[in-house]
């Protein structure tokens, strides 16, 4: 029987990938979003892959939307945890709005998404939780203060619930990702992506959502059953942890 997999922010980007790579590894895929409904509509009829619209730093949507897709799907084997927002700025001049903003979105979900699931995953012997960190979640990052806490928050939630549930069958594992192709980072400025940002990847270049989603597939296997509590950097050599 075909596994279920949710993949927050699942319709754009890295999450996009995500999807289309589980369900072509034969998952049975639930990709959640936020707010672009016109996006996911679209993405609906070019993938065939069932959409599940939700804000993941809500608990009571997060309860809802995945009771609905354990109604539609059956029983969540595979949770991605990939959505995330910026709303950058110097400390100095980021309000706590922006700062809640990001942390609500980016580190609360680890807990209004997954808690909902593992009890399932520990009764039936079977988990793979995932979760999207970023280069900036290790390494800090000017202008992210917001940001990089949350994405270095993730790693130590991942840790933690790795040892919690090691005996269970569960891994919990985190991919953190350097600067990928996706529409955010290639709004950049061309001067800025080619002075500022390429020069600090040895490989030369900017990852594909692709090479992240391959990961996923991997770690989301039986054949990755020995691996968690670790942080897969998936960042051209820009930052070795």
């Amino acid at each position: 029987m075909a596994r279920v997999a949710v993949v927050t922010g699942g319709t754009r980007g890295i999450g996009a990938a995500i999807s289309r790579a589980l369900n072509a590894k034969g998952y049975k895929v639930a990709a959640n979003y936020a707010g672009n409904d016109e996006a996911a509509q679209k993405f609906k009829a070019e993938t065939g892959i069932a959409v599940y619209k939700w804000d993941v730093s809500s608990p009571d949507g997060c309860a809802a939307g995945l009771k609905q897709v354990e109604a539609d799907l059956g029983p969540v084997d595979v949770l991605v945890n990939n959505a995330g927002i910026t709303r950058d700025g110097f400390f100095q001049k980021m309000t706590f709005d922006q700062w809640r903003a990001v942390l609500a979105t980016n580190l609360d979900s680890m807990f209004t998404m997954t808690r909902p699931v593992i009890d399932g995953m520990r009764a039936r012997g079977f988990g793979r939780v995932i979760t999207i960190s970023s280069v900036n979640g290790q390494k800090g990052q000017m202008g992210q203060t917001n940001y990089s806490a949350a994405k270095a928050g993730v790693i130590g939630f991942s840790k933690a619930l790795a040892q919690e549930n090691a005996t269970k069958g569960i891994t919990v594992n985190v991919i953190a990702p350097g600067y990928v192709a996706t529409e955010m980072v290639q709004a950049v400025p061309e001067e800025v992506l080619k002075t500022k940002i390429l020069p600090q990847i040895p490989i030369g270049r900017l990852g594909e959502a692709e090479e992240i989603a391959a990961a996923v597939v991997y770690l989301a296997s039986d054949e990755a059953a020995w691996i968690t509590g670790s942080t897969l950097s998936i960042n051209g050599g820009q930052y070795m942890a």
